[in-house]
């Protein structure tokens, strides 16, 4: 059984919740309780996790656009870097910063380094997701500060924030501020608002009604026929697939 949300949004013990499973477990939870015909607003474009030990990271979306070829960006906004900070110190929490990087795809400076993820994480950030690069990729996991981003650089920006608190796009996805995101090595999902309550429980028992059907049966295996198994598998699929329909009261059971 979930806690109850606060404010409208998920608890933390509901996120802590969420943080266990990977990314591919929760979108199959999504995809049952987002409206019908609603694509996956996850990324269209290929990620790197350069954490994948860190496990998946949830968190609301704490965003920034970045400019680094254009060093102007710093003489025209002396203070942007405090007015930064403050933002981010705002965002509810966990927060993950989603940096939409303006050169792409000549990214060839790291925004992400050890000295700016330990004072993000000093803020209540878990990790980004950054269509650039980053470094010191050890010294973040000591910290904790998980990354996926587009590539590693040796090289660190000097720069400031272009602009912060917008829609931001990364990887191909639309990114608003204070939204709910899941991600893992596998990529990210940007979870709508609306679609937040329900989601825990439907993932769970997803991957639970996984296990006591087609999963069991494709690993009880040992001896059987074919013709035997195929059968078994033909009746775990349609027992998981009733279980779906009886859950959700809409759908065809379909796994993957």
């Amino acid at each position: 059984m979930t806690t109850q949300a606060t404010a409208g949004r998920l608890s933390l013990a509901q996120l802590l919740q969420l943080r266990r499973w990977n990314t591919p477990t929760i979108c199959n939870g999504w995809e049952r309780v987002t409206a019908p015909g609603r694509r996956p607003l996850t990324n269209t474009e290929e990620t790197h996790d350069f954490m994948p030990h860190l496990g998946p990271m949830v968190g609301y979306a704490a965003t920034v656009v970045i400019e680094p070829a254009k060093p102007e960006h710093s003489v025209r906004t002396a203070n942007c870097w405090s007015q930064y900070r403050r933002y981010i110190a705002g965002v509810r929490g966990p927060k993950i910063v989603v940096v939409q990087d303006l050169d792409k795809p000549r990214t060839t400076l790291a925004f992400w380094g050890e000295v700016r993820g330990s004072m993000h994480a000093a803020l209540g950030c878990v990790g980004t997701i950054t269509d650039g690069a980053i470094r010191d990729i050890d010294e973040l996991t000591a910290v904790g500060f998980k990354a996926i981003a587009r590539r590693l650089s040796v090289g660190a920006v000097r720069c400031c924030p272009v602009a912060w608190g917008c829609d931001v796009e990364v990887f191909g996805c639309n990114v608003r501020p204070g939204q709910l995101i899941h991600a893992d090595k596998h990529g990210f999902l940007v979870i709508p608002e609306e679609d937040e309550p329900a989601l825990l429980d439907a993932a769970l028992f997803l991957d639970a009604a996984e296990c006591n059907t087609v999963i069991a049966a494709s690993h009880n295996t040992a001896g059987k026929p074919v013709d035997e198994l195929l059968a078994a598998l033909d009746t775990a699929t349609e027992a998981y697939q009733a279980a779906v329909r009886l859950h959700f009261g809409h759908g065809n059971g379909e796994h993957q």
